[in-house]
Parts: structure tokens; C-alpha cells; sequence
């Protein structure tokens, strides 16, 4: 069953001719017990998918359903207010209450909904055991940590059971390191509770970490959808694989085609590649994983020959930067490479030719 439902979505900001088209027909689903996450770059309208959907801000057209429920209907003009869609925000500024303590702060849609004192506290108690803030609850927000105040913000959110949560970029407060590890805590919660929640995040990292499918966004429509691996092995277009991974990307000409196979040149190398999606054209911008170069001191077939121009240290591997004229591409090795030219092998099936 579907938890929420939108359909052709259409947003804009101004009228007439000065009109910003924001949202261009937008349709997604959400079922129960699933995590989307919706990726994209700055401007592409993820944000404002997650706004319409609470009800902050106003399509021109299109529907959207939480469940069985009608929210939204362009076509008649039906917008039910977002105190009343009964979702779970958290934002990405937690907005907490700084005069509020922490059990204030998570009981606060509760008395609003005219809750009992003793249902209210035994709701609110049992919202922060399951995230681990049972003794906090008489703290206020400046006495927490970053990772802290953001659980006590999705605590707020779950605590009256919404059918949905959305998340707006919920990590994006905190540290490297204390972002892996709120990553795996907040995977672990949606799992364990059995949650459907909409995330925005501009993190392809993230995304694929905590979804169970991935909406990527560009330019205010859906460029493509699937889960974290079929978006990170299989992209259907240039946009998506270079979105969702670290890339080499090169220029070459197609000299030769049979189905998938691609002959190619590239500065006067010849190379086979795998061609994904539509493009027919001579000149292509072949591109292929960082991870999926091989280096080799000796020659290789499908490989190009290129000096190194410098190492970088990463902690488990190096990052090693081949640079010739205008043409340069990434590898990684497990130990620094010393000065001289190496043969950068890509695997026909790994570089892929839009």
C-alpha cells in the first residue's frame, strides 16, 4: 500500500511570463515501511517536493495523497494545511525550542493535539528510550551535542506515530565522522520501526546508504529512480552517472557500433567500450568509476598510457592523479606509485559511452 501518493506535480514561483518553474510534473510513491531518498543537485526541486508534500508550500497543479487521504488537488483546488496532514518533519536546522527542555521540546505536537498529561509523558518516555535519550529529558537544547539535538528532533517527529516522516537534509549539521555514524543509527531506526520516510539530501553517499530507493532530480523533474545499486551500476543517462559516483570522464570519437559494444578512440588509443542510453553521435565523452581503473607498470589491452602527476594519501589507498595535455584521469592504489608512466586499464563492460 502506498503511504503517499503525488501525481504530475507542477510548482512555480511568480505568475505569467516571470514565472519560475520549479516543480515540472513531478509523480512518485512512497509504501509503507519504505525509505526514498531525494537526490539532486542545489535547484532541482528536491526541497520543494518535501515541502509541497508537508504542505509548506503551494502547487499550481497535480495531486498528492497520505494514504487514502486526498491533501492536495490542483484541479479543485483542495489544499488541507499542514497541521493538519499529520507528518513528521524534521528539519534541517532541528528547530528546537532553546527554552524548551528536551521532554518539552518532543511533548510539544502532543499538547497541541490536546493530549492527556500521563499519555503525553508515557509517549514521550518511550520515544526517547528507543533513541537513546531516556536521560536527557530535562536538558535543553544547549546542553546537548550536534548528534543529540538531532535525535531529540526526529524524537519530536515520531512521536505521535505519523503515517510518513520527511526528513529535510536531517545530517547535514554534523561532523564527518559523527555523520557515518548517525547515518547507520538513523538506517537501523527507520528499519526497526518499521517507518516510510521521504529524505532530501544532496549526498549520493547518504542516499544509497539509508534508502531503499532513490529519486534523483535535476532541473525539477525525475531524471531517473531505483535502488542505490541499479542508480550507482546501471545509469540510464550522463547526469545520473555522473551524480551518483566519483567518474573520469574522457572525450573520444566512436569509430565502430555492434549493439552495446562501442569502438572507440581516445587521444589515438583505441579502447572498447559498453554504450547506455540513446546517444548515437560520433563524439562521445566515454566515462568510467574511479574504483574501476587498474594501474599496471607493464602494458594492457583496453588501457591508456599516462604519466602520474602525484599521489594523495586517503588512509586505506592512494588516490594517484595521470595527467597528459589536456587529458587526465584518477586511480586508486594500495601503496604510493613512484614517478614514471603507468597503463590505466578499463574494462570494456565498466566504461560506459553516453
Amino acid at each position: 500500500m502506498n503511504e503517499l501518493s503525488v501525481n504530475e506535480l507542477h510548482l512555480d514561483y511568480g505568475s505569467g511570463a516571470a514565472a519560475n518553474q520549479i516543480l515540472k510534473g513531478v509523480s512518485m510513491h512512497l509504501q509503507r515501511g519504505e525509505v526514498v531518498a531525494l537526490l539532486g543537485p542545489s535547484g532541482s526541486g528536491k526541497t520543494t517536493l518535501l515541502r509541497a508534500v508537508a504542505g509548506l508550500e503551494s502547487p499550481k497543479a497535480g495531486t498528492i495523497d497520505i494514504g487514502e487521504r486526498r491533501v492536495f488537488d490542483g484541479a479543485s483546488k483542495l489544499e488541507m494545511p499542514a497541521e493538519a496532514r499529520n507528518l513528521g518533519l524534521v528539519f534541517q536546522s532541528y528547530a528546537l525550542w532553546p527554552h524548551k527542555t528536551v521532554f518539552d521540546n518532543v511533548a510539544y505536537g502532543l499538547k497541541l493535539r490536546k493530549m492527556g498529561k500521563s499519555e503525553i509523558a508515557a509517549k514521550v518516555n518511550d520515544v526517547l528510550v528507543q533513541l537513546g535519550l531516556g536521560p536527557l529529558g530535562e536538558r535543553f537544547p544547549h546542553q546537548l551535542s550536534g548528534g543529540q539535538q538531532q535525535r531529540v528532533a526526529i524524537a519530536r517527529a515520531l512521536v505521535y506515530n505519523p503515517p510518513v516522516i520527511l526528513l529535510d537534509e536531517p545530517l547535514s549539521n554534523l561532523d564527518a565522522k559523527l555523520r557515518e555514524e548517525a547515518r547507520a543509527f538513523l538506517r537501523e531506526l527507520i528499519v526497526r520501526l518499521g517507518l516510510s520516510a521521504l529524505m532530501v539530501t544532496h549526498d549520493q553517499a547518504e542516499a544509497m546508504a539509508i534508502s531503499d530507493r532513490i529519486l534523483l532530480l535535476n532541473n525539477g523533474k525525475i531524471e531517473q529512480q531505483g535502488s542505490p545499486q541499479s542508480m550507482y551500476e546501471t545509469p540510464d543517462t550522463l547526469f545520473t552517472a555522473e551524480f551518483m559516483g566519483s567518474n573520469n570522464r574522457l572525450t573520444g570519437t566512436v569509430v565502430g557500433r555492434d549493439g552495446a559494444q562501442v569502438q572507440l578512440l581516445v587521444d589515438g588509443t583505441p579502447l572498447r567500450g559498453t554504450a547506455r542510453g540513446a546517444n548515437r553521435s560520433a563524439q562521445v565523452q566515454p566515462l568510467i568509476r574511479v574504483e574501476e581503473v587498474r594501474v599496471s607498470a607493464t602494458p594492457l589491452e583496453n588501457a591508456l598510457e599516462l604519466p602520474l602527476l602525484t599521489c594523495m594519501y586517503l588512509g586505506d589507498r592512494w588516490e594517484c592523479l595521470f595527467s597528459r595535455g589536456g587529458m587526465s584521469l584518477r586511480a586508486y592504489a594500495k601503496q604510493r606509485l613512484d614517478p614514471g608512466s603507468y597503463y590505466l586499464h578499463m574494462p570494456a563492460d565498466k566504461l560506459w559511452v553516453f
